[in-house]
Parts: C-alpha cells; structure tokens; sequence
C-alpha cells in the first residue's frame, strides 16, 4: 500500500456532504460507502479541491444499491508501455501509408511495399495530428492533469485516418487550465498546418494517371492554405489534369480541416474548452447556435453551392447537435481567465474561421 493511501482524506472532512459508514482500502484507490448529503451532481464539485489536493480524483458511483464514493490516485506520468497507444499508431501508420499511395498514384498490386514510397504523405498528416494533441497533453502536464498520451484513429479512407484523442482522465483545477489545455492543441496545429502547407507547396507536382485518388476527388483549400501557397508563390492546382499538388499538402489541408471542426464551441470540442473558459456556464445558452449553422451551411450549399457538400455539413450539424447534449467540461476554480488569455483566445476562434471553406472535399466519380 503506497503511503499516499495512509494519507487518505477522513470521512469527516466531508461529511457535511457526504455521510460515509465504511471505507474500503483497495489497490490505488479508496471506496467510501454511503449517501450524499447534497444534490449527486454536486457532490463531486465540492469534494474534488479536497481530493486533489490530496493526490486523487473522485467519482461518485451506484453500485449494487449503494453510493460509493470513488477516489484514485492521481499520476500524471506513464505506467510503463502504452501498448494501445502504441498499437493504434502503428496501424495508423499502415492505413495512412496505404492511402498516400492512392494520393501518389503508386501500384501496390504487385508490391504492397511500394506503399513505403508515400511516407512524405504520412508523415505530414501524422505529423499535424500529432502536433495538436502534444499541445493539449504538454500543457495538461503543465497543470498538472492526468492525460493519456494521443491514440490515433486508423481508418482506410482518402486519408488514412480519423484522427487523433487525448482523453483526460481528471479534474480541471480552474478555468485558466481549461483555456491553456483547449488552446494549446489548436494553435500548435496552426503552426504545424503552415509549416507542412508551405514545404508541401514548395515540392513539385507530381504526374498521375487517369485512374488516381485524385481524378475522383476534389479538394477545397481554406483561405489559410491558400495564403501560404500566395505567399511562396506557389499554385495549388495545375492546367493540366495529369499534375496534382503533392500529397504532402494535404497534411496541411488535414490540420486546417481538424483545427476549425475542433474549434467550434460545443460539447467537449477544443472551441468549447475555449469558449467556456472565456464565458463560463453562459457557453450552454449558446451551443445549439452551431448545429444551426452547419445545417444553413448544408442549406445553402443544396441551393445556391456546391450540392455534393451538403452531407458533410448535415453530417457535423447532426454531430454537433448531439455533442452539444453532452455537456462540457467544468473546472473546479471557476475564477475567470486574465486578459492575455481573452484575447489569444478570441484570436484563436477568429483564426478557426481561416480554415474553414464551405466544401472541403467532394466525390467527383
């Protein structure tokens, strides 16, 4: 038993709000059995500065009848090897691969190997995914939250992926740590969606042929894609049909794409930690403003834009009308965030909008 256990909050430290008749002393974790004594949604908002500071977060429970009271040791490191986390990014690794190779036009019938040749288109796209969640965990581990290390998505679609989550496994000690952590991934993948976009732009063009990914798809690129292309120089598409951009640009398109669907402000989106920072609990009077929109963005592309749109944008609006039944995340400290914050935060959301056009990718064939 660690002698952080032997140091276990006492039941009458809070027993105005929750009456405990047994305690349980398990491996990492104390079990405290018995009944609120405050609304159940508030009892862990009034025991989780006591139980952190402590070294543990707590979670109310129903098991059997009974209400427990569920404290775990708080460790912000990492136990040993994260195998799922490891085995993810592997297979991601394998379906962004293959996916480059329909990008580059590489035929694997007779050399599946040959999808080794597309690693550039891998590495950028694995690249901006990774760069937006290691901000979110860098700066958890700044606050001092547990967060697990990112787990990547493999998918074998147009771009190998889903993306990438981090999964925060603690309280949120104030509204500050809430902004930092929100922020942090988004702007860090800004960053990396420009970098990527301008070493993209500067590789020549590559030739392919009339049966590739890219004669079946057609690509819209943001205004902030099509600022680094300007500023470089550089085109984003060609007269001739048999040369594309190379793939590597698309790492850049994947991070504009991934950073403005995470900055809208609903449910447990980048934008919602954001925008919650900023203006606390008044954030819930406003989420279903975002359904609204994507389904006038699908709207207005059935009729005046580009119909082959419009299932995307219904597709996200369904989405964020049920993310923002979901219910957000809420720090203990609900002290608002200073001034610097407010404004890298609103400049952060304004800059989301960069990244949005009004159809990213459509189907031609």
């Amino acid at each position: 038993m660690s002698d952080r256990l032997e140091e276990y909050p006492r039941p009458e430290a809070f027993a105005h709000t929750f009456y405990v008749y047994e305690v349980d002393r398990g491996d990492g974790e104390i079990r405290y059995y018995g009944e609120p004594l405050a609304p159940k949604g508030n009892v862990v908002d009034r025991l989780a500065p006591l139980f952190r500071n402590r070294g543990y977060r707590v979670t109310l429970r129903y098991e059997t009848g009974e209400h427990v009271l569920v404290a775990e040791e708080r460790s912000v490191g990492i136990d040993g090897i994260p195998w799922l986390n490891v085995g993810l990014f592997v297979a991601t690794v394998a379906t962004t691969l293959f996916a480059g190779a329909r990008w580059y036009d590489i035929p694997l019938a007779d050399d599946p190997l040959a999808m080794l040749g597309a690693w550039p288109f891998a590495v950028a796209v694995l690249g901006v995914l990774g760069v937006h969640e290691f901000g979110h965990y860098a700066l958890s581990r700044h606050h001092d939250v547990q967060a697990t290390l990112p787990y990547f998505i493999p998918l074998p679609n147009v771009l190998g992926t889903l993306g990438a989550v981090i999964r925060m496994k603690d309280h949120l000690p104030s509204r500050t740590a809430l902004f930092d952590i929100g922020v942090a991934g988004p702007l860090a993948g800004l960053v990396a969606t420009v970098v990527v976009t301008a070493i993209g732009v500067s590789l020549p063009p590559i030739e392919v042929g009339s049966d590739a990914l890219i004669q079946q798809v057609e690509l819209g690129y943001p205004p902030l894609i099509q600022a680094v292309a300007f500023a470089l120089g550089e085109p984003l598409v060609y007269d001739n049909p048999s040369l594309m951009v190379n793939p590597v640009v698309l790492g850049g398109w994947v991070g504009a794409f991934v950073t403005f669907l995470n900055l809208l402000p609903v449910g447990q989106l980048d934008g919602a930690h954001v925008a919650r920072a900023l203006v606390g609990d008044r954030l819930d009077r406003f989420q279903l403003v975002i359904p609204a929109l994507l389904f006038a963005i699908a709207g207005w592309q059935l009729v005046f834009g580009d119909s082959r749109a419009v299932a995307l944008w219904m597709l996200w609006g369904v989405l964020a009308l049920v993310l923002s039944r979901m219910g957000g995340a809420r720090p203990i400290d609900e002290s608002g965030v200073d001034r610097t914050r407010k404004a890298i935060g609103v400049l952060t959301l304004v800059a989301g909008l960069l990244c949005f056009t009004p159809a990213p990718i459509v189907f031609t064939g």
